[in-house]
């Protein structure tokens, strides 16, 4: 056993120095790009806190699975035809499938209209039902689903789900084991104990997507609770967004599923198949509705969605439109929204006024000041908004899971769409307009010093967590 006196002076100087090396090689090696603050911190920790922050680091510190591409110099990229040009070669170049014509885009205006269609979605599969969320409640819309993926698979339909296991931890243990008794395939995404991936607890799957036989897809940011869906006495159901694609966009969706089902089994994603490219691209419908599969996290070596914000603050000419419930972004993305400000761009940017997450609320705050002393309009919901939407000018609307908030944007998997055509534009537009109209205009506040020492301390907290 080693002695508190070695620990005390050259044991101690040996581990911390071990330490750090770890999280050299695990940063450096392993290509974890991390915000200075991030690094800075977990450096710091490692100095003073060694024997606590060394097993956090193994626990939480791994951000990405994939490396970045080596493609020759000499490769000529394919860039896909429709859309902002700016858009395309960006996501082209990050690898990414391109933008494909589909047959039927749906956008749901209501929780009712997006139930219907996901119950739909699940009662057409024939062969095959694959459904992903980061919650699944046991309460009546949770148990209405799973009664659906019980009667596909009564019928012979192979049916998959994949929760996330803290975002459905607690949640509905008893459900999803009568769902294993009734022929579900069920996994859980990276589970507190037993995880076949080691050291990737922090890194949880927050899509959100029901696939039926790899032709018809349901995406958005709703998860399997009644919350997300219907009116409640006394609780209304949540202002959200969601849509319903028949075309080849669902089958970039299903090669995602495919890989993320595998990395749930504890499958090395390097071994896994990644979702490169689109099956059946020639079988495309002639003009038909625009759009382009986005996913973002630790599979892929860029932060996708995060790249193209950045881009899209830089090229947009008109406006900026953004709803989300959490906003908390890196500084990188704030000063380029700031930016655009300056420059003319009308940003206008909603959120709820107060969201179901009382710590996003207080870590946003210098972010919002920030925003609206450069020019930009902020909006304050009265209800709670879980809608997550972006659009830039009248080229580009992006729609699906990811929120405007670290985790997001650089921890998490998650799932947007790009939508290209003009029909899907003017809807978000119109749909955009309408929440803004019964908002309140958010007027900032200079925070007291000990308010502005609490949002610095939530909002670097965060961005760890």
């Amino acid at each position: 056993m080693i002695s508190v006196t070695m620990l005390s002076g050259l044991g101690h100087a040996v581990f911390v120095a071990a330490g750090l090396l770890i999280y050299m090689m695990g940063t450096r090696i392993g290509h974890q790009h991390r915000h200075p603050s991030a690094a800075m911190a977990w450096v710091l920790g490692l100095i003073t806190f060694p024997y606590l922050t060394l097993p956090l680091f193994l626990f939480f510190g791994t951000r990405k699975f994939a490396r970045p591409a080596r493609r020759e110099r000499h490769q000529v990229l394919a860039i896909p035809q429709g859309g902002p040009s700016w858009a395309t070669r960006l996501l082209a170049g990050m690898e990414l499938a391109p933008a494909v014509h589909n047959e039927r885009v749906q956008l749901h205006a209501n929780g009712d209209e997006a139930l219907r269609s996901l119950l739909a979605i699940m009662a057409s599969a024939r062969q095959r039902l694959d459904v992903c969320t980061y919650l699944f409640a046991n309460d009546d819309t949770g148990r209405q689903i799973a009664q659906q993926l019980a009667a596909s698979a009564g019928r012979g339909v192979s049916v998959r789900l994949l929760v996330d296991a803290m975002g459905s931890m607690g949640k509905a243990p008893a459900m999803l084991r009568a769902l294993q008794r009734q022929g579900v395939q069920v996994r859980r995404f990276m589970p507190l104990l037993h995880n076949p991936l080691h050291g990737r607890i922090n890194l949880r799957n927050h899509r959100k997507l029901v696939l039926a036989d790899g032709q018809r897809l349901w995406s958005g940011g709703r998860n399997l609770a009644s919350e997300y869906f219907v009116d409640r006495p006394g609780q209304p159901a949540w202002i959200d967004l969601s849509y319903e694609v028949q075309g080849l966009l669902a089958a970039q969706a299903q090669a995602q599923f495919n890989t993320d089902w595998r990395v749930a089994h504890g499958l090395a994603l390097r071994k896994a198949r990644r979702p490169h490219g689109t099956p059946g691209v020639h079988q495309q419908p002639v003009g038909g509705p625009l759009a382009q599969w986005l996913p973002s996290g630790p599979d892929h070596a860029d932060d996708t969605v995060h790249a193209l914000l950045l881009a899209a603050a830089y090229h947009a000419q008109r406006r900026i439109v953004a709803v989300t419930p959490y906003f908390v972004p890196d500084d990188a993305l704030l000063d380029a929204w700031c930016l655009a400000c300056r420059r003319g761009v009308r940003v206008s940017l909603l959120v709820p006024a107060r969201s179901n997450h009382r710590l996003a609320d207080i870590a946003r705050e210098r972010a919002l000041r920030q925003l609206a002393a450069a020019g930009a309009q902020v909006w304050l919901a009265p209800a709670m908004v879980h809608a997550k939407a972006v659009l830039i000018d009248d080229d580009l609307a992006l729609a699906g899971s990811l929120n405007l908030d670290a985790r997001s944007l650089f921890l998490n998997y998650e799932a947007m769409a790009a939508f290209y055509g003009e029909q899907e534009l003017r809807w978000l537009s119109q749909w955009c307009a309408r929440l803004i109209a019964t908002a309140r205009p958010y007027h900032a506040r200079q925070p007291s010093w000990a308010r502005d020492i609490v949002e610095g301390v939530v909002r670097s907290v965060g961005f760890q967590l």
